[in-house]
């Protein structure tokens, strides 16, 4: 992996969730559900909902990075998980900023794809080395990507430093 970044800024992010949606649109591709992989596919699930005028969307946490190419051994579900009623003969959705090494999209693929009638996945962004290669993709990178979400320190953690100083 390049040392150089990928930079998504806000205004950036919102094109690419136009783009992305114009392309799920023009596939004729109607998802019943959009599934988000919590956390960074909250901002893309909710991008998409609006543009694709889909309003049942819900979330799976999905637990796998620790930090920057810091990741568990492999991707852990937390609770509560989606009920498999709310899934059955459904066209699912799932979407996620990122498809790096794959691992959570094809844990979250693999667990919707025995409960409802199709599963197709969305990502702003596909890293080459995906095990998943997402229907959906606005753009690939084998670059770490800054995500204007995730680029700055939690607020809390901020305000306790000035605390502590």
């Amino acid at each position: 992996m390049s040392d150089e970044r990928e930079i998504l800024t806000y205004p950036l992010f919102g094109q690419a969730a136009r783009e992305l949606a114009r392309t799920i649109a023009d596939d004729s591709y109607e998802p019943d559900i959009i599934l988000s992989i919590a956390r960074g596919g909250l901002f893309v699930a909710g991008a998409l909902g609006y543009a694709l005028d889909v309003k049942n969307l819900h979330v799976m946490n999905v637990e796998f990075y620790e930090g920057v190419g810091r990741t568990l051994e492999v991707p852990v579900m937390l609770p509560p998980l989606p009920n498999a009623v709310d899934f059955s003969e459904k066209r699912i959705l799932v979407a996620d900023d990122v498809a790096d090494t794959g691992k959570t999209l094809k844990l979250v693929h693999d667990f919707c794809a025995e409960r409802a009638a199709e599963v197709r996945s969305a990502v702003i962004y596909e890293k080459p080395s995906s095990l998943v290669k997402c229907e959906y993709v606005w753009r690939r990178t084998d670059r770490w990507i800054n995500f204007p979400w995730s680029v700055e320190p939690p607020v809390v953690e901020h305000e306790r430093q000035v605390r502590d100083a």
